[in-house]
């Protein structure tokens, strides 16, 4: 199933007249891993959003539906756990092993949580 980021890339590729080919060879991958990451079997790569930025000349809003695509399309996420004492990580840990199971009231007070923290942050 084609995910926000093959839909993003797909566009691009018509308003460029462009084959899937053309934008792998650009992105120096080959057809089927090109079309694997558009279809979710596969992350984007880091420095995908740059270079796809730069190769099309993309503006500011479409860097900006770039980034919210490839964020979207995202399956695996890495998180540095390096500055984390042990309480924070299984926090971190727990979190993510019970997210499935909360329901949408839980999950929305969290989110709030979260936000309401970043707000305070920035």
């Amino acid at each position: 199933m084609l995910t926000s980021f093959g839909r993003f890339c797909r566009k691009l590729r018509i308003d460029h007249g462009e084959l899937l080919k053309h934008m792998a060879d650009k992105l120096g991958v080959t057809s089927s891993y090109l079309s694997a990451v558009e279809n979710g079997k596969r992350n984007v790569p880091q420095g995908w959003i740059e270079k796809i930025s730069d190769l099309y000349s993309l503006n500011v809003e479409e860097q900006e539906k770039l980034k919210q695509a490839v964020f979207e399309s995202q399956k695996i996420v890495k998180l540095d756990f390096e500055d984390l004492n042990a309480d924070d990580k299984t926090t971190i840990l727990a979190l993510a092993r019970q997210f499935k199971e909360l329901d949408k009231k839980d999950k929305e007070t969290i989110k709030a949580i979260l936000l309401k923290n970043r707000k305070k942050g920035e």
